[in-house]
């Protein structure tokens, strides 16, 4: 009870944290991932005083009508993060006469880029315009996307914002299909399914930062969309996952999520934020006992580390680099390179 009382006095949207001209009246994170089941997400709500209420997460559902039903329940602007990669790697693209991103996306899947989003059976059928690989596991390596691509090292298949840092590893490369991440699969989804068509049949859906600074972006209204990415955002929030009985720990460890209990309720205690009693309870009981529990908990941890950058404790990042903010997108929140 006290925790939930401490929250309460979290303080408004004052002068001294005006970061952004205009703060969207809803506020979204997805976790994304290949399986439908696994995706969900988290929502803040801008209340009449300026407090966001963020609420429990819950799944995404169908996909191919999410943007508009967010357009609909929140009129004064969406701002929606979404765990998949938003960009093309910069080799790639020039390889493939690619200069803008907004461009080509709502084209993907059709006409001279029809087999884009098929990945390719066997390393001969790898092209510039099929470029995801494998479509299954067997003797596949990522060697094969190189010459397949035309490139000649690993990173020439990530792009800037996804090679490694101090403070975290190597993104998968954008094209492979393979491993726990599935990277590539996330994006055919989230691109294919959502993205992709949004560009082509709505005039309100901005890319950032393709389509230009967050702060201009958030003011134009509409549905303002960012890469955001929970692992980016743990040492922005200052989480860290413990080891508990038995010696496991990581994110899948219901114990480990728990241990951060205290910290991510610390800094909605000190941010005009109110969190649901629903999500108190989950955030306290580390989101269940289950390796599952890794789903929403990322969710609503996308959701802060948004949150932290809109409150402007955290710089959006906006790349400096013409070609990255045309070709090759940013993380958001992620120091600029």
């Amino acid at each position: 009870m006290q925790i939930r009382a401490e929250l309460k006095k979290a303080p408004l949207i004052t002068a001294t944290m005006i970061y952004m001209a205009v703060y969207p009246t809803l506020i979204a994170h997805a976790d994304w991932s290949a399986a439908p089941g696994k995706r969900w997400v988290a929502h803040a709500i801008r209340e009449t005083h300026g407090r966001y209420t963020l609420q429990a997460p819950k799944r995404v559902g169908d996909t191919s009508s999410w943007l508009a039903q967010l357009a609909a329940a929140s009129p004064g602007g969406v701002f929606l993060g979404v765990d998949f990669p938003l960009g093309l790697p910069l080799a790639y693209a020039e390889r493939a006469g690619i200069t803008d991103f907004l461009d080509v996306l709502p084209r993907l899947g059709t006409g001279q880029w029809a087999d884009f989003y098929r990945p390719a059976e066997s390393p001969a059928e790898i092209a510039l315009s099929r470029p995801f690989y494998p479509a299954r596991p067997g003797h596949a390596r990522q060697q094969h996307l190189l010459d397949g691509l035309g490139l000649e090292r690993g990173d020439d298949l990530r792009r800037a914002c996804d090679r490694g840092h101090a403070r975290r590893r190597p993104a998968a490369p954008l094209f492979w299909t393979l491993g726990p991440q599935q990277v590539g699969k996330a994006a055919i989804s989230g691109w294919r399914d959502m993205i992709g068509p949004a560009l082509r049949e709505r005039d309100d859906v901005r890319l950032w930062p393709f389509a230009g600074p967050l702060a201009e972006l958030l003011e134009q209204g509409g549905i303002v969309v960012a890469e955001s990415y929970p692992a980016e955002f743990y040492t922005h929030l200052g989480l860290s996952f413990p080891k508990g009985p038995g010696g496991h720990g990581g994110k899948q460890s219901p114990f480990s999520r728990a241990a951060n209990a205290h910290t991510l309720l610390g800094w909605a205690a000190a941010n005009p934020i109110h969190l649901s009693n629903e999500l108190v309870d989950l955030i306290r009981n580390g989101f269940g006992p289950k390796a599952s529990g890794e789903d929403p908990f990322d969710a609503v941890v996308g959701l802060m580390g948004m949150l932290n950058v809109l409150f402007g404790r955290r710089p959006a990042g906006e790349p400096a680099n013409a070609a990255t903010r045309r070709i090759e997108g940013w993380i958001l929140g992620q120091s600029p390179a």
